[in-house]
């Protein structure tokens, strides 16, 4: 009989997400009549930009002709688009990268959680607490995450994030070799000043440790000493691999589209000392397991920054960010403690009286008929918190305030 991988039995029965589902379904078993607006799922809800979908109409008329038929494309990703996201993304940031240090994927969550093939099972972990649960989860698959005890993992470093600090992480004190970074952050909507996140790239180089960076909510931000990327940072580059996505940026969660820069100059060590390039790893890695980003979806990004493109998804970033300040100060003048929303599309709310976030969000989808995020769910730093996504059609955000207000917690 084949065996399993032990590591899989080891994580939780039930994702986050799932467990949200399975309650806002039995609840609506039970209340069939209830109005539920959800706040909770990070989902865009505005369709596709005018221009994202001329240009998807337009590369399926090619598909349709044989001259213009494109069958397996580059693993790595068309160099149209490759060339684009440097362009628009790094050069205007003053950074310089080539275009096979960009690779297309099908979105951050992917990359993210297939980025551990090719580093050590044995590598020690360092993460923020509360986290993007992919994070945790795909090292514990992989076997870097040791035992689960009282909600945390034996052979993991949290970084706990909370309003003590200004949900900003302290330094590993273990010689933490890899490490994740999200800013703006998921779940918090919090972010790192350009002179914090240059503490992390100083501190991975001295030490020798791998930043994972997910920058997908960059386009998100507001303020101006917040780096759009790590890559602004001096000598990030030699220590940090950065993960972006179209999903948020110009509502691709449906058709799956993001990029990941791994820089040539980036090099992690074998046991035996020798070091050797991650680009070429991960380029080996993709070239195995991947058969690159459909065509059409790639025709689809590239239209994102045409100069009509950039107007329309700004437009939408904004929409989504007026609904996070809606949110924002709908919370504030209840008197509740509440954090990010600026320059993140998440708001993290503190919930009142000591309440458990379990039960607040119970409390919250059965009085208010309104569906949250319980920060436990994204790590132990998490619990007595609230996540708010401002994805929603406006006036369904503003009903859900109006209830919220109204609300007798």
């Amino acid at each position: 009989m084949a065996r399993i991988n032990d590591n899989y039995p080891k994580l939780p029965v039930s994702y986050l997400f799932s467990e949200i589902a399975r309650r806002v379904e039995a609840y609506k078993q039970s209340t069939p009549n209830a109005d539920i607006i959800r706040l909770g799922i990070g989902d865009v809800t505005r369709p596709l930009v005018p221009s994202v979908v001329k240009a998807l109409h337009d590369a399926v008329d090619e598909q349709a002709v044989a001259a213009t038929f494109r069958g397996y494309g580059p693993e790595q990703g068309y160099d149209f688009l490759r060339n684009i996201v440097i362009e628009n993304d790094f050069i205007p940031r003053g950074i310089k990268l080539e275009a096979d240090e960009i690779f297309i994927g099908d979105g951050a969550k992917s990359d993210i959680g297939n980025f551990g093939d090719i580093l050590s099972v044995n590598s020690t972990v360092a993460l923020t607490d509360p986290v993007y649960p992919v994070y945790v989860d795909t090292n514990v698959m992989a076997g870097r995450g040791g035992d689960s005890v009282d909600g945390r993992w034996s052979s993991i470093e949290y970084l706990p994030c909370t309003a003590k600090n200004n949900f900003v992480p302290e330094l590993p004190t273990s010689s933490a070799e890899i490490i994740y970074l999200c800013y703006p952050n998921n779940p918090t909507g919090t972010t790192l000043t350009r002179e914090r996140l240059k503490t992390w790239v100083d501190y991975a180089r001295s030490s020798e440790a791998l930043i994972l960076f997910d920058a997908a909510y960059e386009a998100f931000i507001t303020e101006d000493d917040i780096p759009h990327s790590i890559y602004e940072i001096e000598g990030a580059k030699e220590v940090a691999v950065e993960f972006r996505s179209f999903s948020k940026t110009a509502g691709f969660t449906g058709l799956r589209c993001g990029y990941t820069v791994v820089p040539k100059s980036l090099q992690c060590k074998t046991l035996s000392g020798e070091k050797v390039s991650l680009n070429r790893l991960w380029n080996r890695r993709q070239t195995t397991k991947f058969n690159g980003t459909a065509y059409v979806v790639q025709r689809a990004a590239e239209a994102v920054y045409s100069p009509q493109g950039r107007k329309e998804v700004r437009d939408n970033i904004a929409y989504y960010l007026q609904n996070a300040e809606i949110i924002r100060s709908g919370l504030q003048r209840l008197g509740l403690n509440v954090y990010g929303g600026i320059s993140a599309p998440y708001i993290w709310l503190q919930t009142p009286d000591g309440i458990s976030s379990w039960n607040f969000f119970d409390r919250l989808l059965t009085e208010c008929n309104v569906v949250g995020t319980p920060g436990v769910g994204f790590g132990p730093s998490g619990e007595g918190f609230l996540r708010l996504s401002a994805f929603g059609d406006q006036e369904r955000v503003r009903e859900a305030m109006q209830r919220i207000e109204n609300w007798k917690i």
